[in-house]
Order: structure tokens, then sequence, then C-alpha cells
């Protein structure tokens, strides 16, 4: 692949994101809201009017329009093209980082091509969920079943074909036990402190262990205590703040989200990194 077809290819990569945004916005405010995520089609939440094709192009059609309906003049929120941004960038840096980066599998055949493929494919997927979920959880405290259970069958296909396409059968082994570990102990957390852990939790984590699994050892460490650091950094911010109480209740799913992304990106920097301070490495 020469420098000019793979810099094509991340653009692309990057639009279809944008594309990707734009649903994002829809699967957001519809999901939690029980309602169809395919009709009826959007429309402005002021004055009702269908949104026109030319009128729902990701991040081009917030700014040509200045942020307001063409119809009814109503502001429309700047999370839009925000979401689409994001995850225009976040599509460009993951399909970079499992085809070409520190994470793509190793590809001398046919086999191995469809194998980075279908990596690519399983974490741009990983991606969308994981900026729909952490929106849902900060908006509603929920993480809907219609987005995570799904999640499990799409995973464990698409990772599992990689593997054993690009011959490496322990990565099914290992996605399982981080799997059934991850759900394991948030289950556990859930039971011995009802109301500090929902089970939404536990079933995301599930998913999360499943994608960190098939990556290796470090990654799902890393990933998996990331979160509760994370996490519990932020609330300390919010409790000196006097922003937050002891009994108030944060959402969980975005610091899990990010605590797996950081496992996912830096695992093996930082274990190896950790493994060194102690001697071990």
């Amino acid at each position: 692949m020469t420098p000019a077809f793979f810099v094509l290819a991340l653009v692309c990569a990057g639009v279809f994101g944008a594309l990707i945004g734009s649903f994002l916005n829809v699967v957001v405010y519809r999901v939690p809201a029980g309602r169809s995520i395919v009709s009826p089609p959007s429309a402005c939440g002021s004055c009702g009017t269908e949104i026109r094709p030319y009128d729902n192009i990701p991040v081009v059609s917030w700014l040509a329009l200045r942020g307001r309906c063409r119809t009814c003049q109503s502001a429309i929120s700047a999370r839009y093209p925000l979401v689409e941004a994001a995850t225009a960038a976040a599509f460009a840096l993951v399909a970079w980082w499992f085809w070409a980066g520190p994470q793509a599998l190793a590809a001398t055949d046919a086999a191995g091509v469809t194998a980075r493929v279908l990596t690519v494919v399983a974490f741009l997927y990983l991606t969308a969920i994981s900026i729909a979920l952490a929106l849902i959880d900060l908006d509603t405290h929920r993480l809907p079943n219609a987005i995570v259970l799904p999640s499990y069958a799409v995973g464990a296909v698409l990772l599992g074909a990689a593997a054993l396409l690009g011959g490496d059968p322990f990565a099914v082994a290992r996605a399982a036990i981080g799997a059934c570990a991850l759900f394991a102990f948030y289950l556990i957390l859930a039971l011995v402190r009802p109301g500090g852990m929902g089970f939404g939790d536990v079933k995301l984590a599930g998913v999360l262990g499943l994608f960190l699994g098939f990556l290796g050892w470090a990654p799902l460490l890393v990933g998996a205590f990331a979160a509760f650091l994370l996490g519990g950094l932020f609330s300390l911010i919010l409790l000196a703040g006097g922003r937050a109480g002891r009994s108030s209740g944060i959402p969980f799913g975005p610091w899990m989200l990010a605590g797996a992304w950081l496992g996912i990106l830096a695992g093996p920097t930082i274990g190896g990194a950790y493994l060194a301070l102690l001697g071990l490495a």
C-alpha cells in the first residue's frame, strides 16, 4: 500500500466516522427513549420540520446553517457537530492503530489480511458504541441492553474469526477469560454494595473484557485498573469543588470506557513501565 493510498484510506475512515457520528446522535437520543432509530426521519426538535438531506451533512451543515434550523431558526446544539467530528477523528485513529500501528496484526497472506480487516472493523464498532454509551450514561445514568448485549455477539464473531485467521487461537481464550473475569469482578462489586455499581456496568464490563483480553494481558489489566483510577480522580475533583457529595450518583460507564481505551492504546507501554519500575523487566 502506497503512502498516498494509505492517507486516502484514513481520510475515508474519517469521513465514514463522521457519518457514523451523525447516526450516533440519533442513537443517543432515541434508544434511551425506546424509540426506533430508523423511523421517523430526523426532524427539528422545535418546529418538527423534517431535516433535508443537504442539511444533514455531518459538521458541514451545522456550520453552514450557523447552528440554527433552516425553517424556524431555533438553535441546534453544538453537541451534534462535536460528536460527528470526534467520531471522525476516533475512526481515523483506530483504523491506523489496528491497520498499520502498534496493534496491527502481521499479514503475509489472504488470511492474515482478512484477520487484520476484521480486527479493524471490530474496534471501529467498539469505538462507535463507546461514544454512544458514554453519552447515554452521562445523560440518563443508563447503559441500554439494546446496545450492550448485542456487542457480545459482534465482538465474539469478529475477534474470534480474526484470531483464528491470524493464527493466534490463544487470543480467543484470552478474550473469553477477559470477558468472564471482568463480568464476575463487577458482579461481585454490584452484589457486595447494592446501588454502588449498576448491572449495566456489569454487562458492559464483560464486553470490555472481551476486547481487552483479545489484545493481551497488559491491555486487560491496565484497562480494568484505569477505569477505577480515572473515575476515582474525577470523583475527588467533584468533591473538592463542592459539585458532588459522598452520596452523589456519578455514572461510571464513561470511565470504564475511557479506562478500556487507555488499556487498548497504551496497555503494553504502561504495563512494561510498571514492570520495569519493579525491576521485573
